[in-house]
């Protein structure tokens, strides 16, 4: 009898999960082996016998089990053992039962569950993700952003893209023009430019469409850079309580961010095999696929031990950074960007011009060019492309511009 069963109400332990009794006692196993608190296991467990008990009293085998089987159960009028008595069950209900459904199939009981009816234009879409893949060097989460905006943008070109003309393309991006944001509507250009291109290089569509797409107008680098002082960043720092398993990898993280400048998918992507303790370097995989190495400061290298030591989960996983409580996953880049929002408020900073990792990327390159550090060496750390864009931050060295700032003409006060 698994440990999780301690604390299953009386009730519940009377439902007879019949053929699915020792799967369900597996699945209970796998939950406490992931970190679930035995609690939430209970929970588990419980949904997982009433479906069992339900599939044994309606007569249906285990391997029938599909998207049907489990739409009926959630619609059954439950008179299972229990005193329970409802006409349908909650949402998170089911929602267990699909993840012990899941974990039938992984244990070879099940077929997996059939996907919602695809729509003509999805093997499409699949295939321009994979051509993004193999021809162009951007993130998954790139690849899926612009795979949901051409969808969207579907309905409007039609199904035959031999039929797409300049007009049409222009159309459709206009009247987008009229319900989207200036930047959404750069993303959906951006998105719909590789689609037919895409299109184009496998002759479905006529070449040069692409062009026909209107340039939507924002000025590069045209503000400044968004940024806190380094007093203000210490004090994020100084917020996590690294009491607590959350409080020591936060901290390792601002750390991280604020010290090299990396991006929110730097630190979702980091691996235990990217830091060479011995060199004393970071490998960070940035845009484009490109690696580079970076030295590892001392206080953030000493935080990260820290965390790897005391707090991190031991689960089969190689990136460092993972979530704190059950599913033990890897953190996600909005995860990250929270973890600084977080900080700000602990540090009651309520003036910050944003709320990201950018805010401390910035911070990070607006601190080396006020200590003394040349664009090219800032360019390096933050893996710019263009130098164009490491000479954004010079615009934040007031003193240095006030030198090479040349008179007004005609001797006029500005």
């Amino acid at each position: 009898m698994p440990k999780s069963m301690e604390v299953l109400p009386a009730c519940v332990q009377l439902m007879n999960p019949g053929a699915l009794r020792p799967f369900v006692e597996e699945f209970a196993i796998s939950l406490l082996n992931l970190g679930h608190s035995r609690l939430t296991v209970s929970g588990y467990e419980a949904s997982a016998r009433h479906f069992g008990h339900w599939l044994q009293s309606s007569k249906i085998a285990v391997d029938e089990i599909d998207e049907g089987v489990v739409g009926r159960f959630a619609r059954h009028r439950c008179r299972c053992p229990g005193g329970r008595r409802t006409a349908c069950l909650s949402t998170k209900y089911v929602n267990r039962v699909r993840r012990f459904v899941d974990f039938l199939v992984e244990c070879g009981q099940v077929a997996p569950l059939k996907e919602e009816v695809k729509c003509a234009h999805d093997d499409q879409i699949l295939a321009f993700q994979t051509w993004l893949r193999r021809h162009r060097g951007i993130s998954e989460r790139i690849i899926h952003r612009h795979g949901r905006m051409v969808v969207r943008l579907l309905p409007a070109l039609g199904p035959e893209p031999e039929q797409y003309d300049a007009g049409l393309i222009r159309q459709v991006i206009m009247e987008q023009a009229q319900r989207s944001s200036r930047s959404n509507l750069k993303t959906m250009t951006t998105a719909l430019r590789g689609y037919l291109k895409y299109l184009a290089a496998q002759g479905l569509c006529r070449p040069g469409l692409d062009r026909a797409i209107p340039i939507i107008p924002q000025w590069r680098l045209s503000t400044l850079p968004r940024f806190i002082s380094s007093a203000e960043v210490d004090r994020m720092i100084a917020s996590c309580d690294v009491t607590t398993p959350q409080g020591t990898r936060d901290r390792a993280v601002l750390l991280l961010l604020a010290r090299l400048g990396l991006r929110a998918g730097d630190i979702s992507d980091m691996r235990l095999d990217d830091i060479d303790w011995r060199e004393g370097t970071l490998r960070v995989r940035g845009k484009g696929r490109r690696e580079i190495r970076l030295p590892l400061p001392q206080d953030a290298g000493d935080a990260i031990i820290g965390y790897l030591r005391d707090v991190r989960p031991q689960v089969a996983c190689d990136q460092i950074f993972l979530r704190t409580v059950a599913p033990f996953r890897p953190l996600a880049g909005s995860s990250v960007s929270s973890i600084v929002n977080h900080a700000l408020g602990r540090a009651s900073i309520e003036n910050a011009p944003s709320r990201g990792t950018n805010l401390l990327r910035h911070s990070a390159a607006t601190s080396m060019l006020r200590g003394g550090a040349t664009l090219d060496m800032i360019g390096t750390v933050l893996r710019h492309r263009s130098v164009d864009t490491t000479a954004h931050y010079a615009k934040v060295d007031v003193s240095m511009l006030l030198r090479v700032a040349q008179p007004w003409p005609g001797g006029a006060a500005c």
